[in-house]
């Protein structure tokens, strides 16, 4: 049942054209391409979530990059970003293989399910409020579906994406990297724990904000958590 309705939500996520000026931005991308995937037929349409559907983790992203998951069609794929998180996960036993260029590329992940607060490339990286807002029941209806025992939000903007799923926010809550809440309510669309980590985009792995070893202990964490 969660399989089936997972892949209606996720036909339903593919189809959508909520945001103009996303639907222009990620088919321009698609038509214009950037010269290193010249042979590439962009994906250019709203990126699903994709894993394991009766995964005990959910994995909350930002945002699918111009020419990376909007040019493969899954989450993460084929930018730097998704470089530096498959292996990270591979090494924690998440993933079957660090790699991920391509939908077709054997790919596969345990326990976890991966998504994002936006899903459509935005200009600048940078998604609107209402545009976030427009992304935002696909995101409940994700964590109502899988119910995941551990919510691992990449970024600030996820983790205010998942307090706004929240019916009793803790008022203590604060973003930063290695925090860890205990969700205490008993809303049947939240997550028992909500790890959060720094996004694994370039501007932070390349300035050494969030190195490997501090990834490492994100998904050593998350694993523990999902085994206590």
């Amino acid at each position: 049942m969660t399989l089936d309705s997972l892949t209606k939500l996720n036909q339903e996520i593919v189809a959508c054209r909520r945001c103009p000026r996303l639907v222009a931005w990620r088919e321009e991308v698609a038509r214009k391409k950037r010269k290193a995937y010249q042979d590439w037929e962009y994906w250019g349409k709203p990126v699903p979530g994709f894993g394991d559907p009766h995964a005990r983790v959910l994995v909350v992203g930002l945002a699918p990059g111009a020419h990376g998951s909007n040019r493969t069609g899954r989450q993460f794929t084929g930018d730097g970003s998704g470089n530096f998180l498959f292996p990270a996960l591979y090494r924690a036993g998440f993933a079957s293989q660090p790699d991920a260029v391509s939908r077709e590329d054997g790919l596969t992940l345990r326990d976890m399910y991966i998504t994002a607060s936006g899903r459509c490339a935005p200009p600048g990286n940078k998604p609107a409020p209402e545009e976030l807002d427009n992304c935002q029941p696909y995101l409940e209806r994700e964590i109502e579906l899988i119910r995941p025992k551990v919510i691992v939000c990449l970024g600030r903007i996820a983790y205010e994406r998942v307090l706004k799923t929240l019916d009793d926010r803790p008022k203590t809550m604060v973003f930063a990297h290695g925090a860890l809440y205990k969700l205490t309510t008993d809303s049947p669309n939240t997550g028992h724990w909500l790890l959060c980590s720094y996004h694994p985009s370039q501007q932070n792995t390349q300035t050494g904000k969030l190195t490997v070893k501090m990834f490492d202990q994100i998904w050593k964490k998350a694993k523990k958590l999902v085994n206590a």
